[in-house]
């Protein structure tokens, strides 16, 4: 429904992913017989989970214990792995210095340029210990490595800025990159994003993209929408691009699945951005409160060391249980950050959805008191959803 904002603009109505809630219908199923497994460039995964292609959240080891629990992450090209040898004691500089220091230090420690020769190794380490490569990286790091990174035996390639798309217009003389060359010619999926519109999402599919990530600022440690003023709250964002997945998906005959990237902290929000229309969805936080995470309990944004317009933060998110447990439990946790899959599983089940696919088609309601109401003990004593 649009909105007349003033005489001169008319607007309508995003919703995000706290304003909505889900309603069960007429049947239930039994959480043992749900299938939640989805693809990505023709890989399979149990857990629609994708963890973000941040420092504090995945390094090698990471990737490949994700691999095995049945999920997947990514891990930055462009970051500390990719510019130091042993980054370990510069995460340790990160980890320790106080919040006033904290900018100036990261846009010290990511001035070290990108090694072409590290990108090998991190990627052929994952793949040695039976992980699954998927690697991230900037438009600029898809023109410079983009062959490093296919000649390395990359699984798949992550294209990834604040905001993407295939009209991009540069500086005169400077390459920009053809997403839709890139993705013909990278002999690697190719993962495009962030989008949050119907549009952009349907271009990004044309151009061959293996996924498209939806969201733009509303990760835990990102300050874009502050500092940019840009974006759509991603329940909206979700179902439009959604939309234009189906309507690729006629008009082609290729299922592109759509990736929820950003805003998601409990197993209740991942249900939801399913059931707006995600195949899978990218998470940061969550992950990095991993015993495993290299950020040693924080958290910071990927565009946090800008020279020169930083938009992220560093959080201090904590360690709460292993990796395991954090995904696949058993949960220690009340508040839905524990066994995400069992989260995810339950709620099929309680919504009588046995697949990803028709978790995608459950009711929605706009739902503004849905984690507010009748929560004042939890909220006063910072329990359980007051924390």
């Amino acid at each position: 429904m649009d909105i007349q904002l003033g005489r001169s603009k008319v607007v309508r109505r995003a919703y995000g992913i706290d304003e909505i809630a889900l309603v069960p219908g007429g049947r239930t199923v039994d959480p043992e017989v749900t299938d939640t497994r989805w693809s990505i460039g023709g890989i399979e995964r149990e857990i629609p989970i994708i963890a973000s292609a941040m420092d504090g959240v995945v390094d090698v080891d990471m990737a490949v214990n994700l691999s095995r629990l049945g999920a997947l992450g990514v891990i930055n090209l462009e970051g500390v792995q990719t510019r130091y040898d042993n980054p370990n004691s510069v995460l340790d500089r990160i980890a320790s210095v106080g919040k006033d220091e904290f900018v100036p230090l990261m846009q010290e420690i990511y001035s070290q340029p990108v090694q072409e020769s590290l990108i090998r190794k991190r990627i052929q380490d994952i793949k040695s210990q039976g992980g699954i490569a998927a690697v991230s990286g900037t438009p600029v790091a898809a023109l410079r490595f983009g062959k490093t990174i296919a000649d390395a035996g990359a699984d798949l390639f992550f294209v990834q800025a604040t905001v993407v798309s295939t009209n991009h217009v540069g500086p005169e003389g400077q390459d920009t990159l053809d997403l839709q060359a890139l993705c013909r010619d990278m002999g690697v999926p190719v993962v495009i994003g962030n989008c949050v519109t119907y549009d952009v999402a349907l271009q990004l599919m044309r151009a061959g993209a293996a996924a498209v990530m939806v969201g733009i600022g509303p990760g835990a440690a990102c300050t874009s929408r502050g500092v940019l003023g840009v974006g759509i709250p991603q329940a909206t964002a979700v179902a439009d691009c959604a939309a234009a997945r189906e309507d690729y998906r006629k008009e082609s005959n290729r299922y592109v699945p759509i990736v929820a990237d950003g805003g998601i902290v409990t197993g209740g929000d991942i249900c939801k951005c399913i059931a707006c229309g995600a195949d899978a969805v990218m998470i940061g936080s969550p992950i990095a409160r991993a015993e495993e995470a290299p950020g040693r309990g924080y958290h910071w944004g990927m565009a946090t060391p800008s020279p020169v317009l930083p938009r992220g933060t560093r959080i201090n998110v904590g360690s709460t249980g292993s990796l395991e447990r954090i995904l696949r439990g058993p949960a220690r946790l009340d508040d839905g950050t524990h066994n995400l899959l069992g989260c995810l599983k339950t709620s099929m089940g309680t919504l009588g959805a046995r697949t990803i696919k028709e978790m995608q088609q459950v009711e929605v309601v706009v739902a503004p008191s849905l984690l507010t109401e009748g929560k004042v003990y939890q909220k006063a004593q910072h329990l359980g959803m007051g924390k």
